[in-house]
């Protein structure tokens, strides 16, 4: 099945998770406090209470993994082993595949990056974050237009991949979900167009993950990225699992212990190295064993949840948010498949004569809501959007110009199985006063960002 075909219909609706941070309170500019509502999931989400309950449990526990002889020692070097066979397991992986832990999304495409073979042709489109949109420097890159139909990124793909050369190795890069729009890419189509034509694919799954259930095995992917942070996992962490051969092949990663099963002086002075050829080929150094067993409390407590569940519920606070930003003719939501497509708790949009800096600020500063605003690493996408070139962000508290006049960057709301209902009722609330009745303080500019003006009330 497509990632961007299938769905949650007729399923129950389950509560919002228990995340840390539900309870905290932050200070209105306006007085008063209220319960903070964070809504920039796409950055960072939450983590799960039951991951950080899992993680404080283990870490009396914590010691050195691999080769230590202690009892502490060899239950982390199962505690990281085990993780890595259950995220195996949740992204349905092959039999033969590799799952190697990194620091996070960005890292995980770097190594393959480092791992292509020679004379590698990368197929991106210019709609990627730029984890995905900028590893491939030492490869010949094909960056592809951004398509308005899943059926014209499909095409688009086909057309370059069939004047390439069809004798060389090649690579498709592509997102499952945009960080940007949310839109859910066709992924199994692609990835069909990808092998048709003797290409491999990576998925970029950082944004999809979290959201939605995810199968190699069904998807046909040739690998998959991610990141523990956008999956309700705590601290520096990430994966690439797919294919092993390339990864076999290639130069580790980093040097260093536990990337090498063998080292020997030479009679000249120099070394030989044996590299192993499993995922200890590519994470030398101490593993970052919390980062890896968080990652999989996570998929744990994801499945166990119900997928169907949560998705049906992120389905109807994305229909909320989209009914109320609907409501007020000033916001303009970004789209490139249009405002029906499937997409996942991600919406990035534009206020007519607001200045993005300044219509976040207020909301984080007037109401406790935690937006982004910008460009959200994904330059060329948002400005493709916003139709703009490359300017700098007008000064805060002044309108961008009149109404009508192109938006130099854009506001992004983003949310997930952690959001209550009053979190998302009161962004659009927010949102329809701030256009309604403007903002109640000054603000101003400072280090490039919009803040409240505390030396005076507006």
């Amino acid at each position: 099945m497509s990632v961007a075909t299938s769905a949650a219909a007729d399923q129950s609706v389950c509560a919002p998770l228990p995340v840390l941070g539900r309870d905290v309170t932050v200070p209105l500019v306006t007085g008063g406090e209220v319960t903070y509502a964070a809504l920039d999931y796409a950055a960072s989400a939450p983590a799960l209470q039951r991951v950080w309950d899992d993680v404080a449990a283990y870490a009396p526990y914590y010691g050195s993994v691999h080769r230590g002889a202690g009892y502490l020692s060899q239950l982390s070097t199962d505690l990281f082993e085990n993780a890595r066979r259950t995220v195996e397991e949740f992204l349905d992986c092959r039999e033969g595949d590799q799952l190697v832990f990194t620091r996070s999304t960005t890292d995980s495409l770097n190594l393959l990056a480092a791992a292509l073979p020679a004379d590698c042709q990368v197929f991106v489109f210019e709609t990627e974050h730029h984890a995905s949109l900028l590893p491939w420097r030492d490869a010949r890159v094909t960056y592809l237009n951004a398509p308005r139909t899943p059926g014209e990124a499909v095409t688009t793909l086909e057309r370059a991949l069939a004047d390439r050369d069809p004798y060389g190795p090649a690579l498709v890069c592509v997102t499952g979900a945009s960080n940007v729009t949310g839109e859910l890419w066709p992924v199994q189509e692609l990835a069909a167009a990808a092998h048709a034509h003797g290409a491999r694919i990576v998925l970029d799954a950082a944004q999809l993950a979290p959201h939605h259930p995810l199968s190699v095995r069904e998807l046909d992917v040739d690998w998959v990225a991610f990141s523990g942070h956008k999956l309700y996992a705590p601290f520096g962490s990430g994966v690439l699992a797919g294919r092993a051969d390339w990864l076999q092949e290639a130069e580790p990663y980093l040097a260093g212990g536990g990337a090498s099963k063998a080292v020997a002086r030479r009679v000249d002075g120099g070394v030989d190295v044996e590299w192993h050829t499993t995922a200890a080929r590519h994470e030398a150094g101490s593993p970052n064993v919390i980062g890896a067993y968080s990652i999989a409390s996570a998929c744990k407590a994801l499945t166990e949840a119900g997928f169907d569940s949560l998705v049906a519920r992120e389905q109807e606070l994305i229909s909320r948010v989209q009914s109320g930003l609907a409501e007020v003719p000033e916001v303009k939501v970004l789209s490139l498949f249009g405002d029906d497509a499937p997409r996942v708790g991600v919406l990035s949009f534009v206020v007519d004569g607001w200045n993005s800096s300044h219509f976040a600020a207020a909301l984080s500063a007037e109401y406790g809501i935690g937006v982004r605003d910008g460009l959200f690493c994904a330059h060329p996408l948002v400005r493709t959007l916003l139709g703009s070139d490359p300017q700098e962000q007008g000064e805060c508290g002044a309108p961008e110009g009149a109404p009508g006049e192109k938006s130099l960057n854009a506001i992004r709301v983003s949310f997930g199985a952690g959001t209550p209902d009053e979190h998302v009722e009161r962004f659009v609330t927010a949102v329809r006063e701030l256009v309604r009745e403007g903002a109640r303080w000054s603000y101003r500019t400072e280090g490039g960002r919009c803040v409240p003006d505390t030396s005076a009330a507006a």
